[in-house]
Formats: C-alpha cells, sequence, structure tokens
C-alpha cells in the first residue's frame, strides 16, 4: 500500500468518526445532550476527576432533565428513591 492510499484510508476513517453512532444519537434523543448540555457536564466531570461520587450536582442536573423530558415515561426507567 502506497503512502498516499494509507493517508486516504486514514482521512476516511476520521471522517467517519465524526458521524454520530447509534449511542450518539440515543443520548440526543433524549433532549440532554448537546453543546454545554446536562450529559456534556456530567461526562467532562466524571473525564476530570474520575469518580461520579465527585459528580453528584452533575448528576442530579441530568436526572432533572431526564424527567423534565419524560425519557423515564419513554424508557419505563423507575428512579429508585420512587420504588
Amino acid at each position: 500500500m502506497s503512502k498516499s492510499e494509507s493517508d486516504s484510508k486514514r482521512a476516511a476513517a476520521a471522517e467517519d468518526d465524526d458521524e454520530p453512532d447509534d449511542w450518539d444519537k440515543r443520548i440526543f434523543s433524549t433532549g440532554c445532550a448537546g453543546d454545554a448540555a446536562e450529559n456534556t457536564r456530567m461526562n467532562d466531570c466524571y473525564y476530570d476527576k474520575k469518580d461520579w461520587r465527585l459528580c453528584k450536582d452533575e448528576l442530579e442536573k441530568f436526572r432533572q432533565c431526564w424527567k423534565q423530558q419524560q425519557n423515564d415515561k419513554r424508557t419505563e426507567m423507575k428512579d429508585v428513591k420512587d420504588a
């Protein structure tokens, strides 16, 4: 394989990587994703701190967004506190 073929394949792979996968589509459908949204802040907190226990505020904001968007009804998920 020539260098130009290798570079072309790498560029194509990088381009494909920018496309939302099934996981991304599911997250976006919650209404709690996107620029500076709850999902992003929650993931950024975990990335920075490496401990979910230190991200309680971000998790709670995501939970409130999840409920506000009625995802609990859509996914038939029950809150542990409500059970």
